[in-house]
């Protein structure tokens, strides 16, 4: 049975999702834009009967708090500190990593700062290479280039309720997405002051960009074990994307999967199974 919590992070409220007896092999599960711990609801079921999961809403997404961007710094840097010290207090100590999306940058982080944490990682279209980044990308990096208010509103076209809705469908197979999902995610990027919050992430992904040579380095090092499971249709991380974590891992397992972006949406058994059978 999943438990749905909240943890006080030094102030800072998190909403999570818990699973699994908690002495059983520990399983973090962080999200991606614009979804929220929901994105796992399928999953969780799947592998709570071999390990102790937890899945946290990412600060300002989900039911976690979200303060004004004038209040509270979004950067990938600020939302990593809150989720490491998330996994102290909730006693991850050590930990596999399944990471999507803006998890990616977010649990690379806790594993370039905890090494020694990190038992595996997991990532599924959870880019850390820039082969991975297909042309989607192309309006956000004209706001890095110029973060003129003009290019600024641009990116507001990201976050309309029909672009999350295809974020979902494209590269998926016809009439599978459930459209919970989406309408979820829709409803949180519909609070006030929330478009903000997104906008200011948007502008600080490139930070992401700079730490990949980092990221790549621990790779390289720690060689930790690694699954690569990958929605091939992915529009904004594409398959070579996952196929490059094998030049800094060659042991690295790469599996791709015929769906899209938001692949536990279609895959959700298949991806458990995947793993399941990695992890054991």
């Amino acid at each position: 049975m999943t438990a749905y919590r909240t943890a006080d992070v030094d102030g800072f409220s998190i909403f999570y999702r818990e699973a699994g007896e908690p002495g059983a092999p520990k399983l973090l599960l962080l999200h991606g834009f614009p979804s929220s711990s929901h994105m796992f609801r399928d999953l969780i079921p799947l592998l709570a009967d071999g390990f102790h999961i937890v899945a946290p809403d990412l600060p300002g997404f989900g039911r976690s708090d979200m303060p004004e961007a004038r209040a509270f710094t979004y950067t990938f840097d600020h939302i990593a500190d809150i989720i490491d010290r998330f996994t102290e207090v909730v006693g991850f100590d050590r930990y596999a990593l399944y990471v999507f999306d803006y998890g990616a940058p977010t649990g690379f982080r806790l594993a370039l700062k905890h090494p020694e944490r990190i038992a595996a990682i997991i990532s599924q279209n959870g880019n850390a290479y820039e082969e991975g980044l297909s042309e989607g990308w192309n309006p956000i990096r004209s706001y890095w280039q110029d973060p003129s208010p003009a290019n600024r509103e641009a990116l507001l076209g990201f976050l309309k309720p029909e672009t999350t809705a295809w974020q979902y469908t494209h590269g998926a197979p016809a009439d599978a997405i459930s459209p919970d999902g989406y309408s979820l995610d829709s409803f949180y990027l519909a609070r006030p002051g929330a478009h903000e919050v997104q906008l200011d992430l948007f502008s600080d992904y490139k930070s992401n960009i700079a730490l990949y040579p980092a990221f790549q380095a621990y790779f390289r090092t720690h060689k930790p074990p690694f699954l690569a499971a990958w929605g091939k249709n992915d529009p904004f991380f594409l398959p070579p994307g996952a196929e490059a974590f094998k030049r800094d891992m060659p042991d690295a397992v790469v599996r791709f999967f015929d769906t899209g972006h938001f692949a536990l949406e279609t895959h959700a058994k298949e991806i458990a199974a995947a793993i399941d059978d990695f992890l054991r």
